[in-house]
């Protein structure tokens, strides 16, 4: 395929700090623009500012004296990494586009390493849309970052599988046994902690194959804290919610089949199991507004973005009477401490030992945020991460490339992981209508 030349936008940078390292023997090149634009985003606490934070540090590490000039090679396999020290927009991107902006001027570097190098190709790697095609529009070659996307997205929409043709023997071993038939005695080839219809067209079984004990089990519809599982998917991931030898499960979705809910009940049940239960959802901010808009102090303005999870909350406590014992557990769980909900940004650096972590929202978390969550876990931790693939709010990913996927895609076969996809609507006949035809 020959040799290439990748030029780099601010935002793969952001997304990935370690991406310069990605593109194999190839040549990648970073225009002196996109090292201003990195300068403000270097304070703050959120995962762009510590990837601004990183890149420059590494950076720093690998340049000498003569780096601007010269460039420098990171590894014996590698190409070279260079800065192109270009400031002026390009007479084309001149013509084409009249203001003076960032954009421009990566355009411009790019048209400028494609001239000085006509006997390779040069690509411009952006995850902005719309840069990419004010690139197409120049003649300029250019991709998304594909690093860690996850190239079978097909998980997100089917349902669970259904087996036909089954054994009715096969479903009464399995109705008839409290601990499961070994998988060898069902004949199928099933996928790790999968869940599943058993259909014998006389009799039918949830089921669920146990893959640490290498056998078939029932599913059954049990409640969680109050919670009733309406459809073959919310129970099975009540079973999984339920089993605490599966440390890391995915619960995805669209808008109102339940995920949050499902996982906030399943928590609840298992209260005695754990020290603390932590509900945390990152902060996006909508109409290009930030916390600072808000009025009030720190908690004040993470307070909105936290009502969804407070919503949920209180739905379970309508489960029950005021004077039952568990709506006292609940009341009881918050005021000591052990129910915590706050934002996602808060539990960078911590140690989470003997928690039940709930983290809502994560298809707008990157893949390196996902990874920096799920490493804060200690022994005894649960981690459940819910989100909608398919309503991402940040700019930069999509349903290829944000953390819950990539987390999914990465961890399918590992005994410790379970993921279910929720695909029917329960929170209303209206919220399930407005969902499949608007």
């Amino acid at each position: 395929m020959g040799k290439k030349n990748f030029v780099l936008d601010t935002n793969v940078l952001l997304h990935d700090y370690k991406s310069i390292f990605n593109f194999q023997e190839n040549d990648v090149f970073i225009p002196i623009v996109v090292l201003e634009e990195l300068d403000k985003f270097k304070k703050g606490n959120e995962e762009i500012n510590f990837n601004a934070r990183e890149f420059t540090r590494q950076l720093d590490k690998y340049s000498n004296n003569d780096f601007f000039e010269k460039g420098v090679q990171l590894t014996p396999e590698s190409g070279r990494l260079s800065v192109v020290l270009t400031t002026s927009l390009h007479r084309r991107v001149r013509e084409a586009f009249h203001e003076d902006k960032p954009d421009h001027r990566i355009l411009s570097a790019a048209l400028e390493v494609a001239e000085n190098h006509k006997g390779m190709r040069t690509v411009l790697v952006t995850k902005d849309i719309n840069l990419r095609m004010k690139a197409r529009a120049l003649g300029i070659d250019t991709e998304d970052y594909y690093t860690d996307k996850v190239k079978n997205s097909d998980i997100f929409e089917n349902e669970h599988r259904t087996i036909t043709g089954i054994s009715p023997d096969v479903i009464n071993a399995i109705y008839s046994s409290k601990n499961g038939i070994p998988v060898e005695q069902t004949g199928l080839e099933l996928r790790t902690n999968e869940c599943f219809i058993l259909d014998s067209g006389t009799s039918s079984a949830l089921a669920r194959y146990v893959t640490a004990d290498g056998v078939v089990r029932k599913v059954s519809k049990e409640k969680n804290f109050g919670i009733e599982p309406r459809n073959a998917e919310q129970a099975f991931a009540f079973d999984l919610l339920n089993d605490d030898r599966i440390k890391l499960l995915a619960i995805t979705g669209k808008a109102g089949t339940g995920k949050t809910l499902l996982a906030l009940a399943g928590a609840l049940k298992q209260h005695g199991l754990y020290k603390q239960i932590l509900l945390a959802r990152p902060i996006v901010s909508l109409a290009n507004k930030d916390l600072g808009f808000l009025p009030g102090d720190e908690k004040q303005k993470v307070a909105p973005y936290m009502q969804p999870l407070f919503d949920n909350l209180n739905f379970i406590k309508r489960q029950f009477s005021l004077d039952s014992n568990d709506y006292r557990t609940l009341q009881e769980l918050q005021t000591n401490g052990s129910l915590v909900i706050e934002a996602l940004a808060y539990i960078r650096g911590r140690s989470l030992s003997d928690t039940f972590c709930i983290i809502d929202e994560a298809q707008n978390l990157t893949p390196h945020e996902i990874k920096t969550i799920i490493t804060r876990a200690a022994e005894g931790t649960k981690m459940v991460f819910t989100g909608d693939v398919y309503q991402i709010d940040s700019p930069y990913l999509d349903t290829q490339s944000n953390g819950l996927a990539y987390m999914i895609d990465r961890m399918q076969g590992q005994e410790i992981f379970g993921h279910v996809n929720l695909v029917k609507g329960e929170r209303s006949q209206l919220s399930e209508i407005a969902s499949q035809l608007l």
